[in-house]
């Protein structure tokens, strides 16, 4: 798991999209927390850390851990059901999960057992909660997959050397959006992507590697996570990282926030059910 440098801080920002006013709603000089999900009433903000899930009112407070009712230990990549009753998580063994928001912590696997090689990493659900979109990570290639939410056969929906990674679905179900390297001869030189039904468009065109792509509820903006050019993959610790706004209509980004950060900064769907807002989480190095 990672852990905080010496002297460093994770914070927890809630970014206003029409003015671009930021507030800290948390920060920690112990707990390395990450990747930000909202609750679907817009009252609170779902992150893991230390191989736990924990919810924090918007309004700011204190960490409540999530019972996780017996899961391995959770990565970053979680993403709440439509109803907001259930949250599904990557686990470190390889498999996704579903655990109960709600009543007793009843949680069940999700993923099939594909082989020990085989790791599923969890981006996205449809907006009807019945579709799972994850990353399937087999023999150092990273491929799209799809698998119903409760439980069954999985559909490939890449099967190429590129690497894929951050898949999402479209407010509308029909897209599914991912960052990939299809588009350049240089590694880790990741772009931002959509693709439905054999068809893929490419979405960002720029020097800098994006990644992580988060579609607005209401569908008039992907938000995502640019590194430095010449980055490596989405790396910890990055200097001059920025969360981006990009015009469904295709015209040019813009800058929401630059940080210091990478790896943790905004993983998941980070965006409030009104669209209004967004969350990231930065880590300073005091």
């Amino acid at each position: 798991m990672r852990t905080l440098r010496p002297g460093q801080l994770a914070e927890l920002y809630v970014v206003q999209i029409s003015t671009g006013e930021s507030r800290c709603v948390h920060r920690s000089s112990t707990l390395l927390f990450e990747a930000p999900n909202w609750t679907v009433d817009g009252e609170s903000l779902i992150v893991n850390g230390d191989g736990n899930l924990y919810r924090l009112p918007v309004a700011g407070g204190e960490f409540e851990q999530i019972d996780l009712g017996g899961v391995p230990e959770i990565n970053n990549d979680h993403v709440l059901s439509p109803d907001g009753e259930t949250v599904y998580v990557s686990a470190e063994d390889g498999h996704l999960y579903a655990v109960p928001l709600t009543g007793p912590p009843h949680t069940r696997r999700v993923s099939n057992d594909r082989g020990p090689g085989f790791h599923h990493y969890l981006h996205g659900i449809s907006p009807d909660g019945k579709t799972l979109a994850y990353i399937g990570l087999e023999n150092g290639r990273t491929n799209i997959y799809t698998i119903p939410a409760a439980g069954g056969i999985d559909e490939q929906i890449t099967d190429d050397e590129y690497a894929d990674d951050g898949s999402e679905y479209s407010p509308d179900g029909q897209w599914i959006y991912f960052n990939s390297e299809r588009a350049s001869t240089t590694p880790g030189h990741a772009q931002l992507f959509r693709t439905s039904q054999g068809n893929t468009e490419q979405l960002t065109f720029d020097e800098r590697v994006n990644w992580f792509p988060h579609p607005s509820p209401n569908g008039e903006t992907i938000a995502y996570v640019s590194f430095p050019p010449g980055t490596l993959g989405h790396p910890e610790n990055v200097d001059d990282v920025r969360v981006r706004l990009l015009p469904a209509s295709g015209s040019s980004p813009r800058d929401l926030a630059t940080l210091y950060g990478g790896q943790g900064t905004m993983n998941v769907p980070s965006w409030s059910p009104d669209s209004t807002r967004l969350a990231y989480v930065a880590y300073p190095l005091t």
